[in-house]
């Protein structure tokens, strides 16, 4: 049983770390991708050796790694729990300032500072079932950071009960905080043997009771139109203008269907996220996405047909196609390890959370780890509307967050 009368820290931590600026950037080549990011680092790494954790340190790459040293006889599988700690490009995260709303009582909420920015529970349903709760926005002029500080806040208050309370067994227990997890690159220089883990769980995911096993598979594709540029006072029959050309692509992409804003379920899409460019060159950057990794290359190769077909109509213009590999559905590698999502399904009932096991439109550092080698499913962390200036979570479920984690490394000690 857990404590009723433990004080958590969490909503305090998480409260602090929203402070910190930590976005990273997509565009940069350098590892964190904003040195800012290792300022919060540094903070956690002293916030876990106060509780305890006397061997926690950042890494040459920016990753805070601590031991939870195990405080049972049996021979338990280690584990690990993971968030990240930087934040979207999407929308800032410089200054923000929390609001909490105490008690909801239902209806909008509007942010303080920008009237124009609501929280509407008809467009956010999981508003319905928090009565009474109090719910944590922004003032409305930035992205909160829930995703994923309050995985980290969660964590760090789970680390602090269980070294208050040394009568509940578990194994040895490691975390990690990661960076550039929202740009693609939280597990780039991840070394797997050096964390130690068996199995790990990722603190990133939504609503309260989530257990995500399965992701999308992705892939990244990067075209690059070459024109022909001249003065445009004597480009008659000679300039090949590749924006238009690039134009011609976009509008040749389905309206109706294979796009974020037409699929939803287990729907695939392809997505163009950035255009860039002038007469000579553009380059177009689009993100493919399906759960069945053979959807990929059928996507692929109707993307492909669609850019040459466009750039045959324009005589002079030249074609690169070049498709990345990101990543691919955990579930692959899960299905093999079915005991790690079983043990987070057992803690969720031990509380009295029903566990809603889906699939991501997305993907989590869990999807890369997996395939590393480190089993990583992915659990509720509380937050809603990530990446905008309407992101929410509720203290409530921040609370159940750090509960689910303590008695997720009870079960593992238990079933050991």
């Amino acid at each position: 049983m857990f404590d009723v009368n433990y004080q958590f820290t969490c909503v305090d931590r998480f409260l602090k770390y929203v402070k910190y600026d930590t976005q990273s950037n997509e565009d940069s080549a350098t590892f964190p991708s904003d040195p800012k990011q290792l300022e919060l680092s540094k903070e956690l790494v002293n916030e876990l050796q106060q509780i305890g954790l006397a061997d926690a340190y950042v890494d040459e790459n920016g990753y805070v790694i601590a031991t939870l040293e195990s405080n049972t006889d049996k021979d338990v599988e280690v584990i690990g729990f993971i968030a990240h700690v930087d934040t979207s490009p999407a929308v800032s995260g410089k200054d923000v300032n929390p609001v909490i709303h105490k008690n909801y009582q239902g209806g909008k909420i509007t942010l303080p500072k920008d009237p124009t920015k609501i929280i509407d529970p008809e467009k956010n349903p999981p508003l319905k079932d928090m009565i009474g709760f109090d719910i944590i926005t922004t003032d409305g002029t930035t992205l909160l950071g829930a995703d994923d500080k309050a995985g980290i806040a969660e964590i760090m208050d789970a680390v602090n009960y269980l070294v208050s309370n040394p009568e509940l067994k578990h194994g040895t227990i490691k975390i990690c905080f990661t960076p550039d997890e929202e740009v693609g690159r939280g597990t780039e220089k991840f070394d797997v043997q050096k964390f130690g883990a068996k199995y790990a769980y990722t603190i990133d995911g939504s609503t309260r009771g989530e257990v995500e096993t399965e992701t999308f598979s992705a892939d990244a594709v990067n075209i690059k139109i070459k024109g022909i540029n001249v003065h445009p006072g004597y480009a008659k029959g000679k300039m090949v203008n590749s924006q238009k050309v690039a134009a011609r692509l976009l509008e040749s992409l389905p309206k109706e269907k294979l796009s974020p804003e037409t699929t939803d379920g287990r729907e695939g899409y392809v997505h163009c996220v950035s255009i860039n460019g002038n007469e000579e060159l553009t380059t177009m950057k689009f993100i493919i996405r399906d759960f069945i990794d053979d959807k990929l290359k059928e996507y692929e190769a109707f993307l492909k047909e669609l850019a040459e077909n466009a750039v045959a109509q324009f005589p002079g213009a030249v074609l690169e196609f070049t498709v990345t590999e990101q990543y691919r559905n955990m579930k692959n590698v899960l299905n093999q390890h079915t005991q790690v999502e079983e043990y987070a399904v057992e803690a969720l009932n031990r509380l009295k959370i029903k566990p809603i096991q889906s699939a991501i439109r997305g993907g989590t550092d869990g999807s890369r780890l997996s395939f590393m080698g480190l089993p990583t499913p992915n659990l509720f962390a509380g937050g809603h509307n990530f990446h905008a200036n309407t992101e929410f979570i509720s203290v409530q479920d921040m609370k159940e967050a750090v509960k689910m984690i303590v008695t997720l490394a009870q079960v593992w000690e238990e079933k050991s």
